[in-house]
């Protein structure tokens, strides 16, 4: 299917610094929101505590909520409506992790009968002690990392045959960020640090397929954290396994147009290389565009239709696949061209 017709040439290449203005300001604007607010918003998976979902058969007032598990000694707790109104769902949140012993579910839903005059029900609950917590908050960003790292690895040895000399570098890597995560290091310090490395090795290395794959992930998985910390949504698992899959999303399209542009290369010796890439991306432009529709109409039934459980999944894979569109036309490929010219 030609979606969009053959012979376009649009100046992509030509408007990149436009492109790299906006995604410095996207990156500065996630980067600032993350220090303002500390972080992202953990979850209970990340941050440990309990959550409750508690449904009523009619509509009740937050206060009363509130009241009712005063009540019961959960004095630290937000409660949010959650999901569709008519399912009169709330979510209750509290730092604290607490025993659920025989008669806990009870308790709790007689002093919220008693609040609100209305009958409650409570569908879930999670308990995450804060150790387990921070483990996973460390595993999650670990998870990330060497997720990205491999992925531009693979890219070095596809694209420019360098197996060796990039093997050699994750090996390198992996063994520092392991050593270093012994010691008293801040993870996300650390992990940061070993990302500014793994950049800098690709651009002195000559690695610059690998390079422009790492930086247009990094660019995507920033601006997708930073949507959420602006927002105010919680950072929980589900949504760890939603950046991941947008970086195996986003490599897909930007190996694609480095596909081209290989292909081209041996081809059209004689353009430059800004032609070549230029080319390329309008050659590769009908199939990005038309995978990222298909994929982001099913991801928007799913933020629409897929209830709560999956909101947040559903909205940062809409984020994802949007500025991972984005990077590969205006990101991934440009950096090819800006390396040739240093």
């Amino acid at each position: 299917m030609q979606f969009i017709k053959a012979n376009i040439n649009i100046n992509f290449i030509g408007n990149r610094k436009i492109a790299y203005a906006l995604s410095i300001l996207l990156i500065v604007i996630s980067i600032g929101s993350l220090i303002i607010h500390k972080g992202p918003r953990y979850g209970v998976d990340f941050a440990g505590g309990t959550l409750l979902q508690i449904s009523f058969d009619n509509t009740v007032q937050v206060n009363d909520i509130q009241s009712g598990l005063n009540s019961v000694g959960l004095e630290k707790t937000s409660v949010q409506r959650f999901g569709d109104e008519k399912e009169n769902a709330y979510l209750i949140r509290t730092n604290t992790p607490i025993k659920t012993t025989e008669g806990f579910a009870t308790r709790i839903e007689e002093a919220l009968n008693k609040s609100t005059k209305q009958v409650s029900h409570i569908l879930r609950v999670e308990m995450v002690g804060p150790q387990v917590g921070k483990d996973l908050r460390e595993k999650a960003l670990f998870a990330v990392f060497f997720s990205l790292l491999f992925t531009a690895i693979y890219i070095s040895g596809r694209f420019e045959l360098k197996w060796i000399l990039s093997g050699v570098i994750a090996a390198a890597l992996f063994g520092a960020v392991s050593v270093l995560s012994i010691f008293d290091v801040s993870i996300p310090i650390l992990i940061a640090a070993a990302l500014t490395l793994t950049i800098i090795l690709f651009w002195v290395l000559g690695l610059k397929y690998a390079l422009g794959a790492i930086i247009a992930l990094v660019h995507d998985v920033i601006i997708t954290v930073g949507a959420f910390s602006i927002l105010g949504k919680e950072f929980t698992l589900p949504i760890i396994a939603a950046l991941l899959t947008i970086t195996g999303y986003s490599l897909n399209d930007t190996i694609i147009v480095f596909d081209r542009i290989r292909e081209n290369l041996k081809k059209q010796q004689k353009d430059t290389l800004d032609i070549t890439i230029n080319k390329s991306i309008n050659e590769t432009l009908s199939r990005t565009i038309l995978t990222s529709l298909t994929t982001l109409f099913a991801v928007i039934a799913l933020y629409i239709f897929g209830g709560g459980i999956i909101h947040d999944f559903a909205f940062a894979m809409i984020i994802g696949i949007l500025v991972g569109t984005y990077s590969s036309i205006f990101v991934a490929s440009p950096v090819l061209l800006a390396w040739q010219e240093e």
